[in-house]
């Protein structure tokens, strides 16, 4: 299920660096993953926001995530960020 957070956020990242690169910098608030984005792409972006306690929400495919994040291809991984 997406929310319309991220839908409505300028302040978000997309794709499996960036997310990465603001869960290290602790910017990161909520994570989103897709469900079909392969496990060895995302395992890392999973660990990191357990080891960081930061909230993961399923997302159904990329291309969901990827038209919530206003791009025309999907995204395995997408974040939302801190003000």
């Amino acid at each position: 299920m997406l929310d319309e957070a991220l839908k409505n956020s300028n302040r978000r990242t997309v794709g499996v660096k960036q997310t990465q690169r603001a869960l290290e910098k602790g910017s990161a608030l909520r994570v989103y993953v897709a469900k079909d984005a392969e496990g060895h792409v995302v395992r890392p972006i999973l660990d990191q926001c357990r080891n960081h306690g930061i909230d993961v929400q399923d997302v159904q495919t990329m291309v969901d995530l990827g038209k919530a994040c206003g791009i025309e291809v999907g995204a395995a991984v997408a974040a939302l960020l801190t003000e």
